[in-house]
């Protein structure tokens, strides 16, 4: 599932037997909210995606949560998540360009999104598990010398519209990261970055239920679960985006994202 731009505007919509139909919402965000119904409506031949969730009350990300990727940035293993927050005014469509300060250090980080489904407060993991709307692919884009300026990380994560995300939504019958799936990042099609949500150290049920001890979740918010090994910090020497660059953001099951690098 996910929102489609139609010749008649927005409308929430989902994949069924080879097409787009329509579900009685203009968004995804606003059918998540809604409770449904999610039985798919007319189809929607001239439909195509955009960004799935244009407003997510909340979008929270967690660092540091692969182990390749704890050991790369030279950190030690967390015993809690290492949160931070974004906007969602950060949220870029898959095709959209990816403009970026120029004379900066930006940096790609592919993760697996988790979008929530019903409310949670103080929730066990179970429980937590239970109210996962789906999964979906985004790229934490980072503006690493932002990033550092201060122990806070927030300034680095959340310039506007670089944060590419999308470009569907599927449901937990669809995939299964427990079990694993796979979490790719290419740049002009040389392969950056490949991990398994196997290796998580927190996996997103986790996540989602130490998160609501502090702050109610509610449908369609969003929680980023973190980036493997393979950043452009990490290398030697570092690498960054440049104005051009074509990020691939690719996890199997779900889609990929492909977003060109415009330094302004």
């Amino acid at each position: 599932m996910t929102t489609v731009v139609t010749p008649r505007g927005t409308t929430a919509a989902a994949w069924h037997s080879g097409g787009w139909h329509a579900l009685p919402a203009p968004d995804l965000s606003a059918l998540l909210a809604a409770g449904g119904p999610w039985e798919p409506g007319e189809p929607l031949p001239d439909a195509t995606p955009t960004l799935p969730l244009p407003r997510p009350g909340k979008v929270i990300c967690c660092g540091l949560n692969y182990g390749d990727h704890i050991a790369e940035m030279g950190r030690t293993a967390p015993t809690h998540p290492t949160l931070f927050a974004k906007f969602a005014d950060t949220l870029l469509a898959d095709g959209a360009d990816l403009r970026l300060p120029a004379g900066h250090d930006a940096d790609w980080e592919a993760e697996l999104a988790v979008v929530v489904g019903h409310e949670l407060r103080h929730a066990d993991e179970a429980t937590a598990r239970t109210a996962i709307a789906g999964y979906t692919v985004a790229n934490d884009v980072s503006v690493r010398d932002w990033q550092n300026r201060t122990p806070q990380w927030f300034q680095g994560k959340a310039w506007d519209a670089t944060t590419p995300f999308g470009p569907v939504v599927v449901t937990t019958d669809e995939i299964d990261p427990e079990a694993g799936v796979e979490v790719i990042c290419r740049v002009n099609g040389n392969e950056r970055q490949r991990g398994n949500t196997r290796t998580l150290v927190f996996s997103p049920a986790a996540l989602l239920a130490y998160v609501s001890t502090f702050t109610v979740l509610r449908p369609g918010d969003v929680v980023l679960t973190g980036t493997p090994g393979g950043v452009g910090m990490g290398m030697t020497p570092p690498q960054y985006l440049a104005d051009g660059d074509v990020v691939e953001t690719h996890i199997p099951g779900i889609g990929t994202l492909t977003n060109t690098v415009r330094l302004i």
